[in-house]
């Protein structure tokens, strides 16, 4: 899924500066964090089952796992690999997702208003990592 995986970042990294738009998944319109790990799997040919009516708050981890599963993505315990999601915690019930790469993370950032592509800092280091792996992962 290497190959693969560096595709899906290289499209993520190819929509920075597409507007935020909640619960968006065309970049045309603008993404949310959801919507950019769809769109960039869409743009090298892998479609994914994706949530609907998903609230920005308030979903429990296991509902967001199951939401990742269900899009083919396994939890995976290694060292991120370009395109893996990183999924991020934060208070309040709080979830985001963002595609890594060498050293950076690409996601839909709310506060800015804008796919950002930025540094894969200590504070999302600890973040859970999900690989796409169909049929197989490695």
């Amino acid at each position: 899924m290497g190959e693969v995986g560096a595709r899906a970042f290289a499209a993520a990294r190819a929509m920075v500066g597409v507007p935020f738009r909640a619960q968006g998944c065309d970049p045309a319109m603008g993404v949310d964090c959801v919507g950019l790990v769809w769109a960039a799997y869409a743009a090298i040919g892998r479609r994914l089952v994706r949530p609907r009516d998903y609230p920005l708050r308030g979903w429990a981890r296991a509902r967001v796992a199951a939401a990742l599963e269900a899009a083919g993505f396994v939890p995976v315990d290694a060292e991120a690999r370009d395109g893996d999601v990183a999924l991020i915690a934060f208070a309040a019930g709080q979830f985001h997702l963002g595609l890594t790469g060498p050293a950076s993370l690409v996601h839909a950032h709310a506060g800015l208003r804008r796919v950002v592509e930025t540094p894969f800092d200590a504070g999302r280091e600890d973040a859970a990592l999900w690989r796409l792996c169909p049929p197989r992962c490695d």
